[in-house]
């Protein structure tokens, strides 16, 4: 019989190939030849999936926030089955969004490269204004969760504190992408990040108390 084609698996084949281009050396220097070399496949072949350059940034960088959104996922997934409050489980969640290992850092420089770009493309601004402005909401939500399970006051601004957490997270990614050496890593989250969070998650999770069972209903968990 002939092979049937797997086409994610040829995505996900040309897709890495043009993020690691991308990370190394901008989006300046990467065409669809070297992406092609990179990936071991013809430029014909990329063809047939994506039409110009723009369209697999775009898909590449959909991509980056797939890969992220899987392992916020499972980092929640663990802090439900370790019974930990919303501010560690959001604290663990934020840490995929830093450039802390190769894959993380690989991600960091496309959504870098397509915010560069986005300054002067109305279609890639709109790609990252709505990728912010779920992650910002995501955060909210994550707040007001807090405020139910009593880890965040009532009268704390959920919109404003996403902004500030979101913003020290961001910030903490641009000066960790510039960093000397790894030593800075592990100390930075916990030196930078933890006290930005602490400042919103000031109480403690009731549900955690004795009687409650040690369990967070799964709605006051949804951080991701």
């Amino acid at each position: 019989m002939p092979r049937v084609a797997d086409h994610d698996q040829r995505r996900e084949l040309m897709t890495r190939a043009f993020q690691r281009l991308l990370a190394a050396e901008g989006i300046g220097r990467v065409s669809f030849t070297r992406v092609a070399a990179e990936a071991g496949i013809s430029v014909g072949l990329i063809q047939h999936y994506f039409a110009n350059k723009d369209e697999l940034l775009r898909f590449s960088y959909r991509d980056c926030l797939r890969r992220s959104a899987e392992r916020v996922a499972a980092r929640i997934r663990a802090g439900e089955a370790a019974a930990e409050p919303i501010s560690a489980m959001l604290l663990a969640s934020l840490t995929e969004l830093l450039p802390l290992d190769a894959e993380r850092t690989v991600e960091f420089r496309v959504e870098r490269n397509l915010w560069l770009l986005s300054l002067h493309d109305a279609e890639l601004a709109e790609l990252a204004h709505r990728a912010t402005a779920d992650l910002h909401g995501r955060i909210v939500t994550a707040i007001e969760n807090g405020k139910e399970c009593g880890e965040v006051r009532l009268e704390v601004d959920g919109s404003t504190a996403a902004t500030m957490i979101l913003s020290a997270t961001r910030g903490l990614a641009d000066a960790l992408s510039m960093r000397p050496g790894p030593a800075l890593d592990a100390a930075a989250v916990d030196a930078v990040l933890k006290p930005v969070v602490s400042v919103v998650f000031t109480g403690r999770c009731r549900h955690y108390d004795p009687g409650t069972g040690g369990r967070v209903p799964d709605s006051e968990t949804d951080v991701q």
